[in-house]
């Protein structure tokens, strides 16, 4: 076995053998994401990202949330209960500080993803993968 596969069969050992690799999110937070680094095969640990709200009124983004990725590129306890209202959510990822970390330049220096939520929804998962 290759030495860059053994971090990669750990990596995914570990996520399998937890609650979230069985696609069982955790039940702190209504709000999860979790990012993948492709380039190599492993979950994105130590990315910076940002939740916002858009206000309800004048159209301007609130930032609710600052935090990193976990080893297994998740991002635990975004949202606490409760607080996850209906209304347009944006993550925000510092995909450039990321791999300025790394010793590698970034095409993207970030990535949003912004998604609306209806009032019914209890819960959304994001995914994002680094390459």
């Amino acid at each position: 076995m290759s030495s860059g596969a053994v971090p990669r069969l750990c990596a995914l050992q570990r996520l399998l053998g937890s609650p979230e690799g069985r696609g069982m999110e955790p039940a702190s937070s209504p709000l999860t994401t979790h990012v993948l680094d492709t380039a190599s095969g492993l979950p994105a640990q130590g990315l910076c990202l940002s939740l916002s709200r858009l206000g309800d009124h004048g159209q301007q983004w609130m930032e609710l949330r600052k935090s990193y990725t976990d080893p297994d590129g998740r991002c635990p306890g975004l949202l606490p209960p409760g607080q996850m209202k209906a209304g347009t959510y944006k993550l925000f990822f510092d995909t450039e500080g990321y791999w300025k970390k790394r010793g590698q330049e970034s095409f993207y220096p970030y990535v949003e993803q912004a998604t609306g939520l209806p009032v019914h929804v209890k819960g959304l998962h994001l995914q994002t993968r680094q390459t």
